[in-house]
């Protein structure tokens, strides 16, 4: 799935830039419209390596349990998974095939407890939306952000890209 391909669902805000380049993408916690997203178990390839990958006691539950919401050709992927118990994803690894270029490092941030406020905004300094993050919500951020915790005890989990260079003033350019 490209970048312009991305479904427009319930709980997943696009933030975009004047130009129509994704900004951010919000995700939120009540998020179920798995089958809006890859995989889509069409092809008999796709359900012979499901059968090879994964123990699930159904091949089409495949569909309703996993969705791969973020633009193939993005350094960061983020895969949302809603498994039955007793679902196994058998033991692999992810081999790096083609490295990301691109002007900026993407991060994710996901919110464990309490509230933060997210405002994305392009490399340019322009503000193009705000997405407030309570538990179990997360957020893709490919060019700038700003982070305003606004409850006691917020606890936010941040991935991104790296590596990371010794010195901050080296990767981290304010706005």
């Amino acid at each position: 799935m490209k970048e312009k391909d991305l479904p427009v669902v319930d709980n997943v805000t696009y933030f975009r830039a004047e130009d129509g380049r994704l900004i951010g993408m919000y995700v939120n916690n009540n998020f179920s419209d798995f089958a809006a997203f890859p995989p889509y178990v069409k092809e008999e390839k796709e359900r012979a390596f499901i059968n090879t990958a994964y123990e699930v006691s159904n091949i089409n539950r495949e569909r309703d349990t996993k969705a791969h919401i973020t633009p193939d050709e993005y350094p960061l992927q983020i895969t949302i998974l809603n498994r039955d118990p007793g679902a196994v994803v058998k033991a692999h690894y992810h081999k790096n095939y083609e490295p990301f270029e691109g002007q900026t490092r993407h991060q994710i941030m996901i919110c464990q407890r309490g509230k933060a406020i997210i405002s994305v905004y392009t490399i340019q300094g322009d503000h193009v939306g705000d997405a407030t993050l309570l538990p179990g919500d997360l957020i893709l951020m490919t060019e700038g952000h700003r982070i305003e915790f606004v409850e006691p005890n917020t606890k936010m989990i941040e991935v991104k890209q790296g590596p990371i260079p010794e010195h901050i003033a080296d990767e981290m350019f304010v706005l």
